[in-house]
């Protein structure tokens, strides 16, 4: 079997994983995945199904700040710096899309729920290729 590298991604999401079945389980997933893997890198959607179900029940049960605070640890982990830089722009397009689904895509309505004037959204909208 050709040898393989490992996404940042699915890296990230193997780590968050709890793994029950500890060192056993997490050799078994590496021998399945140097087998079943699509390509020469291992990305998130080539890991099990029952592990991308894992990674969604944990998301559910967490509240956003619980997660914002995991992503954060495992950012400074793999060496990320300036998280803000990263983070906000991110974040503002989550808020946006919520606004705009919540609204109808309305954006004055949208630009009221996000504390913002209707000009300030256009312009967050247009900078983040909404």
């Amino acid at each position: 079997v050709e040898a393989k590298s490992i996404s940042k991604d699915a890296e990230r999401v193997m780590s968050q994983l709890p793994w029950p079945g500890n060192v056993r389980q997490l050799e078994n997933v590496c021998r399945w995945l140097s087998v079943m893997g699509s390509g020469n890198q291992i990305l998130v959607s080539d890991l099990p199904p029952e592990l991308q179900q894992q990674t969604t029940k944990t998301d559910a049960n967490d509240n956003w700040q619980v997660l914002l605070s995991k992503w954060a640890k495992k950012e400074l982990q793999f060496g990320q710096q300036q998280l803000l830089d990263h983070a906000l722009p991110a974040f503002e397009k989550v808020m946006i899309e919520a606004a705009l689904n919540h609204t109808n895509g309305r954006r004055r309505e949208a630009a009221e729920l996000l504390g913002w004037g209707r000009n300030t959204l256009t312009r967050k909208i247009n900078e983040l290729g909404l």
